[in-house]
């Protein structure tokens, strides 16, 4: 249909019909009302939200082991040519037995280290206390010792009171307690059977997903599906294997100087490190705590060890297994460390880097296709073009 040029000329047309800020604008409103219609019948989204809560703890966990596991599903299948059930099944008895091992012998010994910390904690932190009080006993420095006075009363009567409390809530909360042991177990006795599946239908899961979509964004759907699974894959192998070289040697570093409860406060610097920048600095503190009440001198080899293992870990641990894969800037990180700490606390910590990366990868490709299909960066692309013939005319005139 031809326009006619009166419709060329109206305000209407050339301000609404034909401006594309105008439409962008209109859509992200129609975005925000719809979210916020949802947001007011919520309550229809209720059970939703409690299948995903009792669905999606064993799938995540079945997730993480897939992305360790799957890798050298794939080396024994495509070189030693071995039958994929046959590999699954074999990584599942060495799993098996390695449990077995861990609950027979190494998970008596923490449990025991764990008590002990537990029964002496209170000493140590006394012990500090008193240290930090005679070392700010200067009266020119008496606002520091007040301060430091109330913050250990505090403490300590938060962890009294917390103490008294745990056998009334443990009686009065058997009912929660044993719900929640029920929903561990649930969790471990299905993530395997998840997991098998999902090494089982490696391939087939993006094959489904991509079968369903329209033909012309099959391709698209596909590349973004192997790229989310490529990021996946590389945050959670290269976290959990680089918190496993921590925690060894952390263990290690201790165990070399004398530090009390070396494999406790080494699987803890293992398990806090897959916070990224300050999960080894928050494992640091309980060994400084214990370093102090031993002797100064601890606290410095305790240092001296920190030190060590940061420096293996920066300069070849991280660069060799995680690099920069992420492609992440570190301000970006630390901003959504703190942005998914504040909302989701200790979780929000862990998952949203990865959370983040997946939105990334998202967005940067609707991103691609709006710039594609769209014509605000034409004088762009047509100058790129220009530079580019330019630069190739110079060449041709130089040789």
């Amino acid at each position: 249909m031809k326009e006619t040029p009166e419709k060329r000329k109206s305000w209407f047309y050339q301000w609404f019909l034909n401006n594309q800020l105008t439409v962008i604008l209109i859509n992200v409103f129609l975005v925000f009302l719809i979210i916020y219609l949802f947001s007011k019948i919520s309550f229809v989204f209720d059970p939703l939200n409690q299948i995903l809560g009792i669905t999606m703890p064993p799938v995540i966990l079945a997730l993480v082991l897939f992305y360790l596991i799957n890798p050298l599903i794939n080396v024994l299948e495509s070189k030693f040519h071995v039958n994929r059930i046959i590999s699954i099944s074999f990584v599942f008895i060495i799993i098996l037995a390695l449990l077995i091992w861990g609950v027979m012998s190494l998970i008596p010994f923490v449990q025991e280290q764990i008590q002990s910390l537990i029964k002496n904690w209170p000493q140590y932190w006394r012990s500090l206390s008193d240290s930090l009080q005679n070392m700010f006993s200067d009266p020119k420095l008496h606002v520091i010792r007040d301060r430091l006075a109330n913050t250990n009363e505090s403490i300590t009567k938060s962890f009294e009171k917390s103490m008294n409390q745990i056998l009334p809530r443990t009686v009065n909360n058997i009912g929660s307690a044993v719900g929640v042991l029920t929903n561990v177990v649930v969790i471990i006795m299905t993530a395997p059977f998840i997991l098998f599946f999902m090494l089982k239908d490696d391939k087939k899961f993006k094959q489904s997903v991509v079968k369903i979509m329209p033909n012309r964004i099959k391709q698209s759907v596909g590349d973004t599906l192997s790229e989310i699974s490529q990021a996946l894959s590389s945050y959670i192998t290269g976290q959990l294997t680089v918190a496993f070289w921590v925690a060894v040697m952390f263990f290690v570093g201790y165990l070399i100087i004398g530090q009390r409860y070396a494999l406790v406060l080494g699987i803890v610097a293992g398990i806090l490190n897959l916070i990224p920048y300050i999960g080894s600095t928050l494992a640091l503190i309980p060994s400084l705590v214990i370093a102090a009440f031993i002797a100064p001198s601890m606290v410095v080899k305790v240092i001296i060890v920190f030190v060590v293992e940061q420096t293996v870990e920066t300069r070849v641990i991280s660069p060799i297994i995680v690099g920069n894969k992420m492609q992440m800037h570190p301000v970006t990180t630390i901003l959504v460390l703190l942005v998914s700490a504040g909302m989701y606390g200790l979780i929000g910590m862990v998952a949203g880097i990865p959370i983040f990366a997946i939105i990334k990868i998202i967005v940067v490709r609707i991103f691609n296709w709006f710039k594609r299909n769209s014509n605000w960066y034409d004088e762009d692309d047509q100058s790129k073009k220009t530079e580019a013939k330019a630069t190739e005319t110079t060449k041709k005139v130089h040789e």
